[in-house]
């Protein structure tokens, strides 16, 4: 295989054209820097090497229209350099597709697939796609699902219809994204809603954890319970009001409820209990979806768990 040595980029002065109106600096900057990884985009961020009108800006900048943004010189690698992503993971992302039109696809994302490249992968769901649907040259995630956790991912294949569904991410009311959860003990069906701050914390290993803390971010989490297994686990509805890193996870936590499976957040006997009756997953599941298409409709959309998920709720309730 030949090897490409990248040649640093010159300075490059981009205006921000209406449709990214909005869109946050971070998120621009991976779209418009193909091959730059996560930290060197916020590296340039930090030291203030990405200038906006001629000021620096935080991560979290929302471009507006015409903004002249300027980008230091880079070395990026070659486009040629990409990682292809195996054929066996494609076929079964392809199959997972529950919808697609022009503007949007969703799918029930398997368990253990990030949803993007980075910290150490050189691809996850996003560059998986665009390898599937090459044609599709605006193709972007709508938002996230961690790592660990399965079910609907909404992925845009237009600027319009991302900006659409940004737009009704932020609005009350306008998504309705819900989850199910299996959590240890017995869940109260009073506990109805979990209404804590988080804040992000980057541990010296470079792991991102998440704790409440009253400097943090507002955050709120409605529950209602499904089933429930004895005193030993209960499974729950979830359904995050606000959209904060590790969310579900943490307040079901704090609610004294951790989830199975959860390495970060859980209880390792409760984890190891599940992992013997062959729950060798983290128990959260994005199962239904709401969205309002841009023509107006109402999209809706549900996704059964995995296997191993099945198979371990059965044996609990055997």
């Amino acid at each position: 295989m030949t090897t490409h040595t990248a040649q640093p980029t010159a300075v490059q002065w981009l205006v921000v054209a209406p449709e990214y109106a909005g869109q946050r600096i971070d998120n621009f900057l991976r779209t418009q820097l193909k091959g730059a990884p996560k930290t060197l985009i916020y590296r340039i961020l930090r030291t203030g090497e990405v200038r906006v009108n001629k000021g620096r800006i935080k991560p979290e900048y929302r471009l507006q229209a015409g903004d002249s943004i300027r980008l230091p010189p880079l070395r990026l690698a070659e486009p040629d350099e990409a990682v292809p992503v195996a054929q066996a993971l494609l076929q079964r992302l392809e199959a997972a597709i529950l919808y697609e039109d022009k503007g949007l696809l969703v799918l029930n994302k398997p368990a253990g697939i990030a949803v993007h490249g980075g910290s150490g992968l050189s691809f996850g769901v996003i560059e998986a796609m665009r390898q599937l649907r090459p044609e599709a040259s605006e193709l972007e995630l709508v938002h996230r699902l961690d790592r660990d956790t399965s079910g609907l991912l909404m992925i845009a294949k237009r600027r319009s219809v991302l900006r659409h569904l940004h737009q009704a991410l932020r609005s009350e009311g306008g998504v309705d994204k819900r989850y199910m959860a299996l959590v240890r003990g017995h869940w109260d069906s009073s506990k109805k809603q979990i209404s804590a701050p988080l804040l992000k914390n980057t541990l010296r290993s470079g792991e991102r954890m998440v704790e409440v803390n009253p400097e943090g971010k507002e955050a709120l989490t409605l529950f209602k319970v499904l089933r429930r297994f004895g005193n030993f686990a209960t499974l729950i509805e979830a359904s995050p009001i606000t959209g904060r890193t590790h969310q579900i996870r943490v307040h079901a936590r704090q609610a004294g409820h951790p989830i199975g499976g959860d390495s970060k957040y859980g209880d390792e006997q409760f984890t190891q209990t599940l992992r013997d009756l062959g729950g060798k997953r983290l128990f959260l599941h994005a199962f239904s979806l709401k969205i309002p298409l841009p023509d107006g409709q109402l999209l809706q959309l549900e996704a059964e768990p995995d296997e191993i998920w099945k198979h371990t709720v059965e044996k609990l309730g055997a």
